[in-house]
């Protein structure tokens, strides 16, 4: 026989009076952190012996570096949306036109379904405060992905390489770059688009240098697996030094260009200490360019160690000077000693030291004016392995340079300013901003004749200069000697 309605009902009344009571029983008596627990380990139990999918879990960091299978998914999904996908975000970063139609990209809590070989899986994007972190990241972004359990092997095996295979092909066809900067205040790298017209078509250099950096270049990204036969980091280091207005920036960005390489450009500076240095530094992607520009403003890099060796005898012989020094020599001491930021180890193990090997097909480019401010260890082979020297401006490049910006490639000045270039040394960001002055050759080259001809009389007068004042020391000390 089966029961009456009214003994069910009652049955139902009395469970959910049981289920009250514990309820309240679970939330004054028992801890939030605990109970987070139970119901997470509650949770798991039934998905794993009442549910019939099955959840992989693809976190944007993998022991200490960017997940490359995240990034690979995160390209992947947007063309995946449908119309079973509810919630989508729109957005561009190309604020050279307003116009630019708006990329696509999955919102937290979004969901996308796709469909494999007859499989239906599911995506959703989620994202977790990370309270065990003390520092950046404090929040966890992580995709997760739902099929039957049947279907896990085949999701394993065959439709996560389909995607990884998938997201490298549109990587690779992407027509915009994107340039990082280090936000100090999130810890964080923070993107914006890159646009810069800068190519080796446009580049105006000596033509068998231009040459011999595109061939570096090209054999450096078909050699992964000779990297890895050697026991090297596939990586490339290059030294672009020499004076201010020579190009080095607009080489920065034709290698970008050509290799469809994302720059993240580090100010040493702003960087706490070494710690902070490598967490920043392993966050990169593979097939990014690391830049550090101006790396000899940097003291804590660029200081010769063997001048160190010396400092304790250089200071010794200040305190043995006038007394009126003391005080900054104090000063120094207490500089130096709450002087903090990243340091040369530091930097040297991240580029060709253990660290080195977190992250595949990496360029790293470091410009300076003063060669030799660097210290030694930075410019050996194995960390720089490309020193290209940015000189002053010569025929061959004031030849390209009025091709580029005047469209001509002969002119009854070219003889004479060529001349003029070989005597009087000046950049090829002067010359471009003399022929940026006018459309018309005539007017453009005879402004340029009258800058360089008054650059001349002024080198000419700062030597004069100089050399009465060196004839002056000399008299001085020969009357102090006597």
């Amino acid at each position: 026989m089966f029961p009456s309605l009214s003994t069910i009902m009652s049955g139902i009344a009395s469970i959910s009076a049981i289920t009250m009571i514990l309820r309240t029983i679970l939330t004054d008596m028992i801890p939030e952190s605990l109970r987070n627990r139970i119901e997470d380990k509650l949770s798991y139990f039934l998905s794993i012996y009442f549910s019939s999918t099955f959840t992989f879990i693809i976190e944007d960091r993998w022991k200490a570096v960017d997940n490359e299978t995240y990034r690979a998914v995160e390209a992947y999904l947007p063309t995946r949306v449908g119309p079973t996908t509810d919630v989508l975000m729109l957005g561009s970063n190309d604020s050279h036109d307003i116009k630019t139609p708006p990329k696509k990209a999955m919102a937290v809590d979004s969901v996308v379904k796709d469909e494999f070989e007859g499989i239906n899986v599911t995506w959703m994007r989620a994202l977790k405060e990370n309270k065990k972190a003390l520092f950046w990241p404090n929040e966890k972004r992580y995709f997760m992905l739902r099929c039957k359990k049947q279907y896990r092997e085949v999701v394993l095996e065959r439709y996560i390489p389909y995607i990884l295979k998938t997201a490298e092909e549109i990587i690779n066809k992407r027509d915009m770059l994107d340039i990082y900067t280090y936000d100090k205040e999130s810890g964080s790298w923070e993107p914006t688009m890159f646009k810069h017209p800068s190519t080796f078509e446009t580049l105006a250099m000596e033509p068998d240098l231009k040459k011999s950096i595109m061939e570096d270049l090209d054999i450096f990204a078909k050699r992964k697996d000779y990297f890895h036969s050697v026991g090297r980091a596939w990586k490339r280091g290059y030294l672009l030094y020499g004076p201010p207005g020579t190009g080095k920036s607009s080489l920065v960005a034709a290698i970008a260009n050509y290799m469809r390489y994302d720059i993240y450009d580090l100010q040493l500076q702003s960087v706490k200490d070494d710690s902070d240095l490598r967490r920043l530094l392993t966050s990169t992607t593979n097939k990014s360019i690391l830049l550090i520009e101006d790396i000899d403003c940097s003291t804590k890099i660029t200081h010769d160690r063997s001048k160190k060796m010396l400092a304790p005898q250089l200071q010794q012989d200040q305190d043995d000077g006038d007394d009126d020094n003391d005080n900054d020599v104090k000063d120094d001491r207490k500089r130096q000693s709450s002087d903090t930021g990243a340091t040369l180890s530091g930097l040297l193990n991240f580029i060709d030291g253990l660290w080195s090997s977190c992250g595949d097909e990496r360029i790293i480019i470091f410009t300076t004016n003063h060669k030799e401010k660097l210290d030694p260890a930075l410019l050996r082979p194995g960390r720089m392995d490309v020193h290209v020297y940015m000189g002053n401006c010569s025929p061959s490049i004031f030849r390209k340079l009025v091709s580029t910006y005047l469209g001509i490639t002969n002119h009854d000045q070219f003889t004479c300013i060529e001349s003029l270039i070989q005597k009087v040394q000046i950049s090829p960001a002067e010359v471009a901003q003399q022929l940026m002055k006018s459309e018309k050759p005539d007017v453009a080259l005879q402004s340029l004749v009258e800058f360089i001809k008054t650059q001349e009389k002024e080198s000419e007068e700062l030597k004069k200069k100089n050399k009465l004042v060196t004839m002056w020391r000399n008299i001085t000390q020969a009357k102090s000697t006597s």
